[in-house]
């Protein structure tokens, strides 16, 4: 089969199509045929940082190949002897073996059983790729950590991005006043998404203009300590959270101080949220596909691309700033 393989780590030249072996599942996995794929900041990260591909791919060593990716939507073509959920025919999509190896970025992968579900019939494979880590992430932050219910006042920063598109519509769903922030360029497509409110990061600190929020869910790349300065993102964040409110970071880490100091002064309660293995995954993802089915959510493909092209995928997610999702297609 081919398979995008990566060389060593490096510049998104170094992810190559290569042909490797089909996989041979396991008595508990599923083989499936890959219809999409799903990329994410987290898969450039990994394929540029020696100490992320051993993290989170898991790195043994001993691989033949390295193939990358966790999100995925196919059919499943072969069942092992101790699958009772899926046959053979099945349309299927998940986010599997995160954190390890997946190697999504193939045309056949072997995946657990446990880790996928039905793909609804009247949602695309490419849809559904998409609402895979992403839509797992925002509904982490937001329904699991942050509780969201109706009239919450919601700041969603990186409203326009992969998990910020789908936590504008997830926080809409369930009746929440959203203020979506990204770049100017974005605005309607942020306020289509359901946003009741749009300030351009460029232009506009939404602290000078809102103190009162419930909830922020903040999904901004950003490389500064957030402990280094009082003027960084996330402090800056607190300013706009009312007493009690709280504060999802989906990617720094706030470290113990900041936590601490959050809570002391105005009772925020902070949390760098993501997507892990966990006992809720499978009712987690089985809520975004009724989600995806119902017409709740939807995912907005800003590129796709066949698989070949996976290099020049890697070149627009590693700038932090594509809208919606990327999906590749073998």
């Amino acid at each position: 089969m081919k398979a995008i393989v990566l060389k060593e780590i490096g510049s998104p030249e170094n992810l190559i199509l290569a042909e490797v072996p089909l996989p041979k599942i396991k008595d508990n996995e599923v083989l499936v045929q890959v219809k999409a794929i799903a990329i994410n900041p987290v898969d450039a990260f990994v394929r540029r940082n020696q100490a992320a591909l051993e993290m989170i791919y898991a790195l043994k060593g001993d691989e033949e190949n390295i193939i990358l990716g966790w999100d995925v939507a196919g059919i499943v073509t072969e069942v092992g002897s101790a699958v009772t959920k899926f046959k053979t025919g099945d349309e299927v999509f998940g986010n599997f073996n995160f954190i390890g190896q997946a190697n999504a970025y193939a045309e056949f992968v072997a995946a657990p059983e446990e880790e996928l579900v039905i793909k609804p019939a009247n949602v695309s494979f490419e849809a559904a790729a998409g609402a895979t880590m992403a839509a797992l992430t925002a509904w982490a932050s937001l329904v699991k950590f942050a509780k969201v219910k109706k009239d919450d006042k919601i700041i969603i920063y990186g409203a326009s991005g992969g998990v910020g598109h789908y936590a504008v519509q997830i926080a809409k769903h369930f009746g929440a006043y959203v203020i979506g922030v990204a770049s100017g360029d974005n605005k309607d497509f942020v306020l289509g998404l359901g946003a009741d409110e749009f300030f351009d990061y460029k232009t506009q600190k939404v602290e000078d203009f809102i103190n009162d929020a419930d909830i922020v869910h903040d999904a901004v790349w950003v490389e500064a300590d957030v402990n280094s300065t009082e003027d960084t993102h996330l402090a800056r964040s607190l300013k706009t959270i009312k007493k009690g409110g709280i504060l999802s970071s989906i990617v720094v880490y706030p470290d113990q101080q900041f936590i601490d100091k959050a809570k002391a002064e105005k009772n925020i309660t902070v949390q760098r949220v993501n997507v892990t293995p966990n006992d809720s995954y499978l009712k987690d993802i089985e809520n975004i596909a009724e989600l995806l089915s119902a017409g709740e959510i939807k995912t907005h493909i800003s590129h796709l691309f066949p698989l070949a092209d996976m290099a020049k995928a890697h070149e627009i997610i590693q700038t932090k700033n594509a809208v919606g999702k990327i999906i590749l297609v073998p």
